[in-house]
């Protein structure tokens, strides 16, 4: 039950009937509304938290904190894993399935040669049936060829790899900022130069063999990303600093 009041408070701030700023109803005016128990309402309330919708709590009223569904780093894998946990439904519009000569930026990270050739996926991702994400995907061809007998619009692309018998065991996530180019535009529903979240992942096999490049970019309306620690987990946790040299 607290699942489905999660759900039903999730949509609430999506819709802008919780406007962002302003307290949810208290506890106990919640419990009215749903006839649920405070034990369930808390648990409810706590789902939100994690998911970065809402603030306060220890004597304080929750307060709306975004209208952004938070991604929390254990679950960046898989999207659809992660919608489907946070009560949405996941979507996928497959733009293209590709076999071609790697890029520059995709055999560096793979470590490969340039002229290699690579399977190149771009698929639009969305949340509720609306844009959320563009997923550029490199993989290497002897794991990337399964995908030629797979519809990439019927699911989720890692959850059939991995059935398949392919190694994705680990990966490696960059975050950082970047302006939306004509095809992010185009896709996401936002205008060119408009700024997205961008994760880049590498992904490798348990013994550290890369097997996956991908670049994807998030509508930061639609999606935010959290993390929560503690200071026994805190270890954990290292943000990779970079001096990065200013373009002249």
């Amino acid at each position: 039950m607290h699942a489905r009041i999660a759900e039903e408070l999730r949509g609430r701030i999506a819709r802008g009937e919780l406007a962002r700023g302003t307290a949810l109803p208290s506890e106990a005016q919640l419990c009215q509304q749903f006839g649920a128990s405070r034990g369930t309402i808390r648990s409810a309330l706590a789902t939100l938290r994690q998911q970065g919708l809402i603030g306060g709590g220890q004597g304080r009223s929750p307060m709306v904190l975004d209208s952004a569904l938070g991604q929390p780093f254990e679950t960046l894998i898989s999207f659809s894993t992660w919608a489907q946990d946070a009560g949405r439904v996941p979507g996928q519009r497959t733009i293209e399935v590709a076999r071609r000569q790697a890029s520059v930026v995709a055999a560096t990270a793979l470590q490969l040669d340039e002229d290699t050739p690579v399977v190149d996926v771009l698929r639009l991702r969305l949340l509720d049936g609306e844009p959320a994400m563009l997923e550029r995907s490199t993989f290497v061809t002897e794991v990337g060829r399964l995908l030629f007998d797979f519809d990439p619009d019927s699911g989720s692309i890692w959850a059939y790899l991995t059935a398949q018998g392919a190694d994705l065991h680990s990966a490696r996530h960059t975050f950082d900022a970047v302006a939306a180019d004509e095809v992010d535009a185009e896709l996401l529903q936002v205008e060119v130069g408009s700024p997205l979240l961008r994760e880049r992942r590498l992904s490798t096999t348990s013994s550290g063999v890369p097997l996956e490049y991908s670049d994807d970019r998030y509508r930061p309306d639609r999606v935010t990303f959290t993390i929560a620690n503690s200071h026994a987990s805190a270890a954990g946790v290292r943000p990779d600093l970079r001096i990065l040299k200013e373009s002249s």
